[in-house]
């Protein structure tokens, strides 16, 4: 009788476990939901670090940038690029270097891709011996990123979009941009002829928010609304109703940050995606860089965000600074460092994502 017992109970210890499995492989997929394609650019290359992915699209497709060599910071860093061609990413090729004259380089930073409509593809960054030594610089393509012009130095003073994608409103190219060399600032850079003149805003913050790297979401009512990376270990936000010339004061969404750069969009049904780490920097896993894991969150309004994705979740080094756009298809395109060895592109259908509320700040487990 006692074997019986043993014997049954072993049972439902076998039966309970594959139960459990089972729910944490159901948990999984669900937090995958809507994936497509998940892939990396490439799989190897000539430079050992990468770091601050950019996608667009252009007529003839998907294009991506980084920038890659030694480490961040090393004058040999250039800047790189590679292109969805035939359903493959071609090998990366480099586009700029930080050569500024015959016995001076520095290195390139942040890469940012703008596809002008019906005209040319337009490639931001910057070029310095570290952030606070930033200048800014372009360069632009004519065959949707095949070839490229030579670099074009952004007037002293401006630095274009620091990280993410500008968004036009009229004939007005706006770039959120920001320093870091007087504390983390915020402020507006605005174009009209798409890279030739430039004027901009004053500071936003002042010390009370570590605010940089703002992402612009465009509201049915006209209003503007960015959110960026913090010191303030939330997601900080602003609105503005003047197209980007003033902006309310800053403000902190229920939604954790890590100091670790993050990117949104609003998406053409209306609703607002967000790319992040779902994570403030004192909790992290990950303690080194503190930028695990990297999630996907969905907005009706931009204030309250709901849990979507979870893209990577392992305390293994780092998975950071997302770049995000909606393709002609519908289609949203992410790409973001991957341990800072290669870049990661993820392809999803937004019509299927998750939108579970959040506890508190907590990600829904």
């Amino acid at each position: 009788m006692y074997r019986i017992y043993v014997y049954i109970s072993f049972l439902f210890l076998i039966c309970l476990n594959d139960s459990v499995v089972s729910a944490e492989n159901t948990d999984e997929k669900n937090w995958r939901k809507g994936i497509l394609r998940d892939e990396f650019i490439y799989d190897s290359t000539s430079f050992v670090s990468v770091h601050a992915p950019t996608i667009e699209e252009t007529p003839s497709g998907l294009i991506t940038a980084f920038f890659g060599g030694p480490y961040e910071g090393n004058p040999e860093v250039n800047i790189y690029v590679s292109r969805l061609v035939d359903n493959r990413w071609t090998a990366p090729v480099k586009v700029a270097d930080g050569i500024v004259n015959d016995t001076l380089r520095k290195a390139c930073y942040n890469p940012v891709l703008y596809q002008v409509p019906r005209k040319e593809l337009i490639l931001f960054y910057k070029i310095g011996k570290n952030v606070q030594d930033w200048s800014g610089y372009l360069i632009r393509s004519y065959d949707h990123g095949m070839t490229w012009s030579s670099p074009e130095a952004l007037p002293e003073g401006f630095l274009g979009p620091i990280k993410n994608r500008p968004i036009l409103i009229g004939n007005t190219l706006i770039c959120g941009s920001s320093t870091e060399d007087k504390g983390w600032r915020i402020h507006i850079e605005f174009t009209k002829d798409f890279g030739t003149t430039w004027t901009k805003t004053d500071p936003l913050n002042d010390a009370t928010w570590g605010i940089i790297q703002p992402s612009f979401l465009l509201h049915q009512d006209g209003k503007l609304q960015f959110v960026c990376r913090s010191q303030n270990e939330a997601v900080v936000s602003a609105f503005s109703d003047d197209d980007g010339k003033t902006w309310s004061s800053p403000f902190a969404l229920p939604v954790p940050n890590n100091n670790s750069g993050l990117d949104a969009m609003t998406l053409k049904d209306g609703r607002f995606l967000m790319v992040y780490n779902h994570v403030k920097a004192a909790e992290s896993a990950y303690q080194d860089r503190k930028r695990t894991p990297l999630n996907v969150a969905i907005s009706n309004d931009g204030i309250h965000w709901d849990a979507s994705l979870i893209l990577e979740d392992s305390p293994i080094k780092e998975y950071s600074y997302p770049s995000v756009i909606q393709g002609m298809d519908g289609m949203v395109h992410i790409v973001y460092t991957w341990r800072r060895e290669k870049v990661k592109y993820v392809k999803i259908d937004p019509s299927q994502l998750m939108a579970v509320p959040f506890t508190g700040e907590m990600w829904p487990f």
